[in-house]
């Protein structure tokens, strides 16, 4: 879906993050159909060059008096929250610093808006909301159960934002991410984060010759095969989501929440072995035992973003999936040799 002209009028669309993985994917596709974009990002994880179209602030997103300017310089009327910490066994060994930067900065962002007199936001949550649901399979209305300090942080901020919403009338979605994997297909920017701990990227960098082996956790699981089971969505299908989100709130949708996945799973040897037959070779295994807390498998019910918002994955491929990664870490190689 796209925005009409009409809906586009207006202030512009502030970014958190919008220098990261995930938000740099956002930021192109919303650029590339002329909405006025600017990113707030404190570069810790992201990269200035992976900004394309959009105006970049330096900045932190828990700073009252950087938010309160960014928003009033640049007549904010959409807020796209993406800025956050977002890996789990770190939270659990600093979970503070998760507290602060994810749950207290969304504070801060909030009041801000509220202040400014923002219309709507985009909420990026995570599946780690849901803890170990019994099932494997996570709907919106599944009971939260976060497991450790990042899915804690993350649905903090929703209650917020729903509190916040219901008493200034906000219209808000709250986007539950599943596994984000893959790069831009036409390899203009890509996952760069340093010491990536995401299977896919891991996995790249092993192809790459950049780490020495993968390293899987868990081979008795109840699976099929023994290892983990996720719902892999690949980041320009996320992206999109984020689109199609802003245009139903622009239309005076209601506030909601939604997962954002393909409604299957990919289970870690699936995943190794789709990497192996884009890449043309094995890759070094390390079996290692499970980690606490893993669930055995975690896959959205992901009917309902389908049914609201008209969204349609373009990318729910592994083997897509997994080549667009590897052909971005080719690149990195490239551009760091």
């Amino acid at each position: 879906m796209s925005a009409t002209p009409s809906s586009r009028r207006g202030g512009a669309i502030l970014i958190t993050g919008g220098a990261g993985y995930v938000g740099s994917h956002v930021v192109l596709q919303l650029t590339e159909r002329g909405e006025r974009v600017v990113v707030l990002d404190d570069l810790s994880t992201g990269h200035a060059q992976a900004v394309l179209g959009a105006e970049l602030v330096v900045g932190d997103v828990g700073d009252a008096a950087t938010v309160a300017r960014v928003l009033r310089d640049y007549a904010v009327d959409t807020v796209l929250h993406l800025a956050a910490r977002t890996i789990a066994p770190e939270s659990v060994r600093d979970p503070l610093r998760y507290y602060a930067g994810n749950t207290c900065a969304t504070h801060t962002l909030l009041s801000c808006c509220a202040q400014a007199g923002v219309s709507n936001f985009v909420f990026s949550s995570s599946a780690a909301v849901y803890g170990m649901p019994a099932s494997g399979i996570a709907r919106e209305d599944t009971p939260t159960a976060p497991i450790n300090p990042y899915g804690a942080s993350k649905l903090m901020s929703e209650w917020m934002l729903r509190d916040l919403a219901a008493a200034t009338g906000l219209r808000y979605a709250v986007l539950r991410y599943f596994n984000v994997a893959g790069s831009d297909l036409r390899g203009r920017i890509g996952h760069s984060t340093r010491n990536a701990t995401l299977l896919i990227k891991a996995a790249c960098e092993v192809a790459t010759g950049k780490r020495e082996s993968i390293a899987v956790y868990g081979t008795d699981f109840a699976t099929p095969d023994g290892t983990g089971v996720r719902d892999y969505i690949h980041v320009d299908d996320l992206a999109r989501a984020h689109a199609d989100a802003l245009d139903y709130l622009r239309r005076g949708g209601e506030p909601v929440v939604l997962n954002c996945g393909y409604g299957r799973g990919a289970s870690v040897r699936e995943v190794l072995r789709a990497l192996e037959r884009v890449h043309g070779a094995p890759i070094p295994v390390v079996e290692h035992p499970r980690r606490v807390g893993d669930p055995p498998s975690l896959i959205a019910d992901a009917y309902r973003i389908r049914e609201l918002l008209g969204w349609a994955p373009r990318c729910d491929d592994i083997d897509l999936i997994v080549a667009s990664s590897l052909a971005w870490e080719r690149s990195l190689g490239e551009q760091r040799g």
